[in-house]
């Protein structure tokens, strides 16, 4: 094989660093390919555990509220209050409601919101939840009462506008004019319930499930690669608790309000011990960012389903594919000839980072250009404190102006670095704002790819080229990501499998099972 002869000298300060050569033995001592493994590792389990399990007469039910539905659509021009409520009963068909499902998400929950309180993130009385309910009580009865009122006010309108054979159109026009008006004051009732469904809780149980859990699964991985299991198991403990103190940081209320998520407080905690105390010596064997960050990269391709992609339309890939790119060549041109920063490798991993999908694209572009781990830390940092700004004060301004949702969405979802992040902004400003946004960032994840294959090209070719000397494929491939593999192979096998069955069962089993109640619950620890 082809020597590397661009390689650092000492990978103790890289994101990532490949020999000169490549062996089948790779495929389980090299982190990129075991992040691979254990990553298709959780798919398959939820795989098993949902498929094998669905909710009881799920096809039936799923037959007798599409055939409502239809019935429904062909005898009245709008849309029916038979018709709202079947639709509303198929969409509560899921599979991590069961009781198993519920369960899991006991397990793997992360801390709860809290405002001045941090004990409140993980234990609440009975007591305590009551006294939170109390004083929303009778708004939540007025709105019950609102709904109940207008549901029968829809139904005497669609019961007049039928004895007509809904041919009158001011019968109809009233009647869909109640219909919506009952449907605005039932969304007020399911608000106003939520205020009284504080409930109480225990985390502490869980989390030292999920940690001895978690600390069993990552160090078999270890283990395989060659590293000792019970040191990276002791200190795995200390890792989980510093990653539940920074979810705790972000659910303070204020925090949460400001977008302050736990990216950012994990990477404050790890500052703080790094230059005070010092990370503990039995610490270290755990302290495995990149390993465990990757893994969440794989769980991550497996929710970016192709029929999602094509649903946005072609102004959303255009926004997503052409301008993505555009930016981040822009951004990286503004960083070498305007700002003139000193290291290229800190110039395209924080413009990988802001241009395309933060955390994520960045640590695929810091392996593939090589750069340092405090690179990479600076651009999460900044990625965290733009996130932040941008969450609050793009829905702002999008409202001060009068932006249309679909195209405030677009927007959210193209800039705002964070999947959650763009979710919360884009429910802030509306129901299509949040689905267009969070689309429109689903497509643009799926550059990770291909953004970390062209830097790997662009970094041995014309960065960390010798002058005369022809750069070998085998030194892209040295240099190319390879968890970025499992990322790709993810997204295509849960489409083909999400393509194969119906959108009802897909929904309800793929999207509502696999990945909301398992997958995407791992990956966001």
């Amino acid at each position: 094989m082809a020597d590397n002869k661009s390689a650092p000298s000492s990978g103790q300060d890289y994101v990532v660093i490949e020999s000169g050569k490549t062996s089948l033995k790779d495929l389980y001592t090299k982190e990129d390919w075991m992040a691979i493994w254990m990553g298709f590792t959780i798919l398959i389990v939820g795989l098993i555990i949902y498929f094998l399990n669905p909710p009881d007469k799920m096809q039936e039910n799923f037959d007798k509220f599409n055939t409502t539905m239809k019935e429904e659509a062909a005898k009245a021009p709008f849309k029916t209050i038979a018709w709202h409520q079947a639709s509303d009963s198929k969409n509560r068909i899921r599979a991590r409601d069961q009781s198993f499902g519920k369960t899991i998400q006991e397990f793997l929950n992360a801390p709860s919101r809290w405002a001045s309180n941090p004990v409140d993130a993980l234990y609440r009385s009975k007591a305590d939840a009551d006294a939170m309910n109390a004083p929303f009580k009778e708004a939540a009865e007025k709105a019950k009462t609102a709904q109940e009122a207008a549901i029968a006010k829809a139904k005497e309108a669609e019961k007049a506008a039928g004895a007509a054979a809904f041919k009158d159109s001011d019968l109809n026009k009233k009647a869909e004019a109640e219909i919506a008006a009952w449907l605005k004051a039932k969304d007020a009732a399911s608000k106003a319930n939520a205020k009284v469904g504080n409930k109480p809780y225990n985390r502490l149980p869980y989390l030292v499930g999920a940690a001895i859990i978690l600390g069993l699964f990552f160090g078999i991985g270890k283990a395989i690669m060659g590293q000792s299991f019970g040191r990276f198991f002791i200190g795995f403990f200390f890792v989980f608790a510093l990653a539940v103190l920074a979810y705790m940081a972000e659910q303070q209320a204020t925090m949460s309000h400001y977008g302050f998520g736990f990216p950012l407080w994990a990477i404050i905690f790890g500052i703080l011990i790094s230059n005070t105390v010092g990370t503990p010596k039995w610490v270290m064997p755990a302290v495995s960012t990149e390993y465990y960050i990757k893994t969440g990269l794989v769980l991550l391709g497996a929710e970016i389903l192709f029929n999602k992609i094509l649903a946005i339309g072609k102004p959303g890939i255009f926004i997503a594919w052409i301008c993505t790119p555009i930016t981040l060549i822009l951004t990286y041109w503004f960083g070498q000839r305007i700002v003139k920063m000193p290291s290229k490798t800190l110039n395209i991993t924080i413009s990988a980072d802001m241009s395309v999908c933060g955390v994520s694209a960045a640590i695929a572009t810091a392996a593939a250009c090589r750069a340092k781990k405090e690179e990479l830390t600076l651009a999460i940092g900044l990625s965290m404190v733009f996130t932040a700004i941008c969450m609050v004060g793009q829905p702002a301004f999008a409202k001060l102006v009068g932006m249309d949702q679909i195209l405030a969405g677009a927007w959210m979802g193209s800039t705002i670095d964070s999947t959650g992040a763009v979710a919360a902004a884009g429910a802030f400003y509306g129901q299509k704002a949040l689905y267009v946004a969070a689309t429109v960032k689903m497509i643009q994840n799926i550059l990770i790819g291909v953004i970390a294959f062209a830097v790997a090209v662009y970094w041995c070719a014309k960065v960390d080229c010798v002058p005369g000397q022809q750069v070998s494929w085998w030194e892209i491939w040295y240099r190319f990501p390879k968890f970025v593999i499992g990322f790709m192979l993810a997204s295509v096998i849960f489409s083909i499998i999400d393509g194969s069955v119906s959108a009802d069962y897909s929904t309800a089993m793929i999207d509502q099972g696999v990945l909301r109640g398992w997958s995407r619950l791992l990956r966001e620890w």
